[in-house]
């Protein structure tokens, strides 16, 4: 017993080995509801039920805080709650990449939970080597946090000034090109898989190929890596504890991941939410040299000031859009796969074709 209770006290990261085992143990326990029981079919997600995965996931989130403030006190918790809500404003853009993808590769709605779902899992790998060099570089180079600053506010600088988002030019994407420089590649849908075995025509021995699935999941999982360049100085500006910059990272990942589908069909209505995240960088990026110059900022003043601009930004955009009409089904949500011949999509098999797990 005291060999564990050594084991478990011991500082990881600066915080005790069993919080960090509290934290994996929750985040397991809800991936395995989600895919194994939830959704161990795959099918369309309504909007209700993505309205219903992202509460669940938000208030496990906020309940996590909750025992964050018991454990460690009410400016962790506060800092908690600050960078979760900055991590999901932040990564709102994300949800538009994730449906340009979808729509690019024709992915069916059926299939984008389970894309989405892997996708998670190289979040919480990349997340994680992405804070800890971060955490390591405060710790020993504290003038860090003031390149982190600068480039937060020009970042929302240039975020306020620019017009129209540009739409990434998907088929020229490097990675892309390297994949189908390198892999076998299938244009297309096999069922649920990220791999088949195919048998090209003359030969006789199947051969390994990618599926519209997996590619997908790359370049997915390459926006998330984009945009952690913007969000997780944000998080270290807010605070330089590995654990709570790592928790609320995750848990609002897993949140805004559940409401893509409810996300992506109203994204055209977040017309001023651009300018109020441009704000929210700003106001980071001022707070760091604000520390060095004058004293640190109250937690629950920094937290009051993220949320109120990032709800004035949705309020005010929901409500001059109010009369805007609704674009047309498909567009964003990649549902075009379904007007393929059958023996392309849903997992039909195409000649020659000998389906694996993957």
């Amino acid at each position: 017993m005291t060999a564990l209770h050594t084991f478990l006290t011991t500082p990881l990261l600066g915080t005790s080995t069993w919080l960090w085992l509290v934290f994996v143990t929750i985040v397991v326990g809800l991936l395995v509801l989600d895919l194994g029981v939830l959704h161990r079919e795959d099918r369309e997600i309504e909007m209700r039920e993505s309205l219903l995965l992202y509460s669940g996931y938000f208030s496990v989130g906020v309940l996590f805080g909750v025992w964050v403030w018991y454990e460690l006190g009410s400016q962790s918790a506060l800092e908690f709650y600050t960078g979760f809500l900055v991590e999901q404003s932040l990564s709102m853009d994300n949800v538009f990449v994730m449906a340009m993808i979808f729509s690019f590769f024709a992915i069916p709605r059926r299939y984008q939970h389970r894309v989405l779902f892997w996708g998670i899992l190289g979040v919480v790998v990349l997340r994680a080597i992405m804070i800890g060099v971060g955490a390591a570089l405060v710790q020993n180079f504290e003038w860090v946090l003031y390149i982190f600053g600068a480039f937060l506010l020009f970042t929302g600088v240039k975020m306020a000034l620019s017009k129209e988002d540009s739409h990434p030019d998907l088929a020229n994407n490097p990675v892309l090109r390297f994949v189908r420089r390198h892999m076998r590649v299938t244009d297309q849908i096999h069922g649920k898989h990220f791999f088949v075995q195919l048998t090209p025509p003359g030969q006789t021995k199947a051969l390994r190929y990618a599926t519209p699935l997996f590619l997908a999941l790359v370049l997915i999982e390459l926006a998330d890596l984009v945009f952690a360049v913007d969000s997780v100085p944000a998080i270290f500006a807010i605070t330089q504890d590995p654990f709570i910059v790592y928790t609320s990272n995750i848990f609002a990942i897993l949140g805004l991941r559940s409401l893509y589908f409810a996300l992506a069909a109203l994204m055209h209505r977040f017309v001023y939410l651009k300018y109020a995240l441009a704000l929210v960088l700003i106001f980071i990026g001022c707070k760091i040299f604000y520390h060095g110059l004058v004293g640190k900022v109250p937690a629950l003043l920094s937290l009051g000031v993220t949320f109120g601009l990032l709800f004035g930004g949705v309020v005010l955009s929901l409500f001059k859009t109010r009369r805007d009409p609704v674009p047309p089904e498909g567009v964003v949500e990649g549902t075009t796969m379904d007007e393929r011949p059958p023996a392309q999509v849903d997992g039909k098999k195409a000649p020659g074709v000998t389906e694996t797990g993957g």
